[in-house]
């Protein structure tokens, strides 16, 4: 069975940093295509990082890119959101996703239970 556990959110200021958690067991992140999404009170998901090692992929959603860098660690099989120069609009509750990519099928996803975040003016 595979399960996601996200840590690391809390109340910050603007202009202040959070490094985001996301444990995964039960699949191993380097073969998996994982995943930072958000969000806000009133607003639909949206997809803020990726990375996909095998593919050689990782990419960021264009309003993002330079304050925040998905990483991951392989030994602790662990996915990380690194967020800085934080502003109230990152205000959200952050999900991680584990994909499981299937040839010739739509891939399997795994969610976590999400992890608030809170950027204070």
């Amino acid at each position: 069975q595979v399960q996601l556990v996200e840590s690391g959110g809390g109340l910050v200021q603007a202009g202040g940093s959070l490094r985001l958690s996301c444990a995964v067991s039960g699949r191993p992140v380097r073969s998996s295509r994982m995943a930072w999404f958000r969000q806000a009170p009133g607003k639909e998901r949206e997809r803020v990082a990726v990375i996909w090692t095998s593919a050689g992929f990782i990419a960021y959603a264009d309003s993002l890119k330079g304050r925040f860098t998905i990483s991951r660690d392989n030994a602790k099989n662990t996915v990380y959101l690194q967020m800085n120069s934080l502003n109230p609009e990152d205000t959200a509750v952050y999900y991680c996703r584990c994909s499981k990519i299937q040839l010739g099928r739509p891939p399997r996803d795994y969610w976590g239970q999400g992890t608030q975040v809170t950027v204070s003016s």
